[in-house]
């Protein structure tokens, strides 16, 4: 089963999460071979690091729930709350396969909130460009509850377009980069 977990930082958290970089690193290589993708995102034009990204493959909705909740930043208090969905990876890759590498252009985490019957579950066609996409779902996997996606774009608005707008609550675009430790 494959999940979304996305830790978004609470306000004031910049030190203790510098503080705690090497232990959320530590732990995230743990689950090295369950991820899909992962990294930061980021506000003011990638100044302000604003939460942690994760899909993961993981056994069951517990595991995922342990992941998110046992990660030594949500331990510590770093973080304001935690996006921890069912998601389906509709591309079948991990970001480390993306074609367009792990540098070059804008990246961006974009969150689309369901409402309603369920929207963009095909790919789009213009696959070239995304990093990660799928939708987000109930943990039975019954209910679509929106749509999550990492792409590479020319701007917020472009990477925002990715999604149909009239069929979600809200529309979230994140700067996002690859995670991991650095090369």
């Amino acid at each position: 089963m494959e999940f979304l977990c996305y830790h978004r930082d609470r306000p004031g958290s910049m030190p203790l999460r510098h503080a705690l970089l090497e232990a959320h690193r530590s732990y995230m290589d743990r689950y090295a071979q369950e991820m899909i993708a992962r990294g930061p995102t980021f506000a003011d034009g990638g100044d302000v690091l604003t939460g942690s990204l994760h899909l993961l493959d993981l056994p069951d909705p517990a595991a995922a729930r342990a992941f998110a909740f046992e990660e030594p930043s949500y331990q510590a208090g770093a973080y304001r709350d935690v996006l921890l969905r069912r998601w389906r990876n509709s591309l079948g890759r991990t970001m480390w396969d993306f074609p367009g590498g792990r540098t070059g252009g804008n990246r961006y985490l974009v969150l689309g909130l369901g409402e309603g019957a369920a929207a963009d579950l095909a790919v789009p066609a213009d696959r070239d460009e995304l990093i990660a996409y799928g939708p987000l779902l109930s943990d039975d996997g019954s209910a679509w509850l929106g749509t999550a996606a990492l792409v590479r774009a020319a701007d917020p608005a472009t990477a925002r377009a990715v999604l149909t707008p009239d069929r979600y609550a809200g529309i979230e675009v994140h700067d996002w980069q690859f995670g991991g430790r650095p090369e």
